[in-house]
């Protein structure tokens, strides 16, 4: 088995809110719920007045599919046209946990699902309230489609505090329920392999995560491929997501001491976020783990803490690039997508 297959881990589980926030789902309403990766936005994966409100709430791009979480006995084949040996092997070694499959979208589930795409992302989180609420929503039959609970290219939360800050939590909220499971296990969203192409392609990565591509290639006997231009569209994998207000640059290790001088001189205020350094003349900073796994569990938040600073620029400290890095790395690159060009335009350089 797989470090990357989660079984459920102990955490308090509130039955009477699983059991409201099922009856909301099935009234067609939204519900933040948790998983191991972020915190998502639920609504019924078939009921496609639900999925545009999700859309609708987060200002999402109608063709931008959203991934279907489904529980750990649901029937793969109830919502895959077909289900490659290649899937099979990868639910063995990975579910539950932070993987998702794109496979071939069976009729009878709505389009709207997967942005109007033939295909249709499926996943199995292992965090236990999450899984609890799956096998509550239409007697485990059901399907929960649930992009990241924020507005569309923010940063994602990974504890309900967060989810309260991107939508509140009264009576004017888009969202009807948020169901707390603490903070998020694994920090970052699931990696994406598509294997709707199988026969055609091969598999390929769509979006890197917890899981690897190494370890991809170890179930598989075969590498994934990067996205080519005929790839489906994915959720995560636009070049600007998971962005804070406050632009935010990379800065390698070895320039970090000069590029801080330099904003300082001009008198711009920076927010730090550091691994191996310290010492740094800065109005905020933030330590960072060193392991990979660590420093994506706490990524969002602190990106999320040094937006609130009122920070000109957040500064992070580039990261290694070996492979334990990737999906920390992705997430970073595209941050600051958006923010290409703002240390010369603040130091005046």
């Amino acid at each position: 088995m797989s470090d990357d297959k989660r079984t459920p881990t102990d955490h308090p589980i509130d039955a009477a809110a699983v059991m409201l926030a099922a009856r909301k789902l099935e009234q067609g309403g939204l519900v933040a719920f948790p998983t191991e990766t972020v915190y998502g936005l639920g609504g019924d994966a078939e009921n496609p007045a639900a999925i545009a409100a999700i859309y609708a709430a987060k200002g999402r791009p109608a063709n931008h599919p959203v991934i279907v979480h489904v529980s750990p006995e649901a029937d793969i084949g109830y919502w895959a046209a077909s289900v490659p040996v290649e899937a099979r092997r990868l639910i063995a070694s990975f579910w539950p946990g932070p993987l998702t499959l794109i496979l071939k979208r069976a009729p009878h589930i709505p389009d709207a699902v997967a942005g109007g795409q033939d295909s249709v992302g499926l996943r199995c989180p292992s965090h236990p309230v999450a899984q609890a609420l799956l096998r509550e929503f239409r007697g485990g039959k059901g399907g929960i489609a649930g992009p990241s609970a924020n507005k569309f290219g923010h940063v994602s939360p990974t504890t309900a505090a967060h989810v309260r800050e991107e939508f509140g939590d009264d009576r004017d909220s888009l969202v009807d329920y948020i169901l707390d499971g603490g903070q998020s296990e694994v920090g970052i969203e699931s990696t994406i392999v598509d294997l709707s192409r199988i026969e055609t392609h091969g598999p390929v990565l769509l979006r890197p995560g917890r899981i690897g591509a190494d370890q991809i290639a170890a179930v598989l006997g075969v590498a994934p491929a990067m996205p080519d231009a005929a790839a489906p569209r994915a959720s995560g994998t636009l070049d600007a997501h998971y962005a804070p207000n406050t632009p935010v640059v990379q800065v390698e290790p070895q320039a970090l001491a000069a590029v801080l001088d330099k904003l300082d001189a001009a008198g711009q205020k920076v927010a730090l976020i550091f691994r191996t350094r310290d010492g740094h003349r800065t109005a905020f900073a933030q330590a960072m783990p060193q392991d990979a796994h660590a420093y994506a569990h706490d990524l969002y938040a602190a990106l999320r803490d040094m937006d609130h600073t009122g920070a000109d620029i957040i500064v992070v400290e580039a990261l290694p690039v070996d492979a334990r890095w990737q999906g920390v790395n992705d997430r970073l690159r595209r941050a600051a997508f958006d923010s290409q060009g703002i240390l010369q335009r603040l130091t005046g350089a």
